[in-house]
């Protein structure tokens, strides 16, 4: 398989080694650490066919927690003791990243940074505008399978391989020639927040929408990191994703 085709995710040679350490550390129930989980790797699930195909539903992962520093959300139950970040840092255009809904804190979305402090961010007959700027994308063969356009069975969407004026690459699909959201006005990215799409980008609900808005850096949860797990709705284990790390 070309990069091209594999451009969301890299396997990592001794992917293997750590998936099985990271699951004895991490993921066992009884062996799993409080204090690991809230500050290195905490372990989520992907519901929902949002940022298809670079996450599936039935995907396992671990989020980085001390990437982008710790807030409040940081900490189990996410009680107020502090304000702002501590050791923070700020996510890079092209990381995917689980943060808090501004307007629901009890939710956790995941989603890829597009857009930073600042930016001007629009999508025009489907493309991504970045600063008055189209986003280079290459058409790819057609994704088919797993069902992304929220049909039933198997589905089909056009599949593009994007890449950010940082030179982050990764796969987007498009469901429909006139989605809802192809065409918006210019939204300015306010100091402190982050614009964030979902890759398949007829069918996720993000920044593009009142309901979630641009994202608080305070709202960031962790940057995904390791696939260590994955199995399709229909109970069918993917291996070949497993071990795998999420670009």
């Amino acid at each position: 398989m070309t990069l091209v085709q594999e451009a969301g995710r890299r396997r990592w040679p001794w992917g293997k080694i750590l998936l099985v350490a990271l699951l004895v550390i991490v993921a066992g129930p009884i062996l799993s650490p409080p204090l690991f989980r809230t500050f290195l790797f905490q372990p989520f699930s992907i519901p929902a066919s949002s940022m298809m195909p670079t996450l599936r539903v039935g995907d396992n992962l671990f989020v980085s927690k001390f990437a982008y520093g710790y807030t409040h959300y940081s900490i189990p139950f996410s009680p107020r003791l502090f304000e702002g970040r501590i050791f923070g840092s700020s996510p890079a255009r092209g990381d995917v990243v689980v943060f808090r809904l501004p307007k629901d804190d009890r939710v956790d979305y995941i989603k890829r940074v597009v857009g930073l402090p600042g930016d001007r961010i629009q999508m025009r007959v489907g493309q991504l505008i970045i600063n008055g700027t189209a986003v280079a994308r290459e058409r790819m063969l057609d994704f088919v399978g797993d069902d992304p356009c929220g049909s039933s069975g198997e589905g089909r969407a056009r599949r593009w391989h994007e890449t950010l004026p940082n030179g982050v690459s990764y796969e987007t699909l498009d469901c429909t020639d006139h989605g809802y959201f192809d065409n918006t006005n210019v939204f300015t990215v306010p100091a402190g927040h982050f614009f964030m799409l979902g890759d398949n980008r007829d069918n996720s609900s993000d920044s593009r929408m009142p309901a979630v808005g641009t994202i608080p850096l305070e709202n960031m949860i962790g940057r995904a990191g390791l696939i260590y797990f994955s199995r399709s709705p229909d109970g069918v284990m993917r291996t070949e994703r497993m071990g795998t790390v999420v670009r």
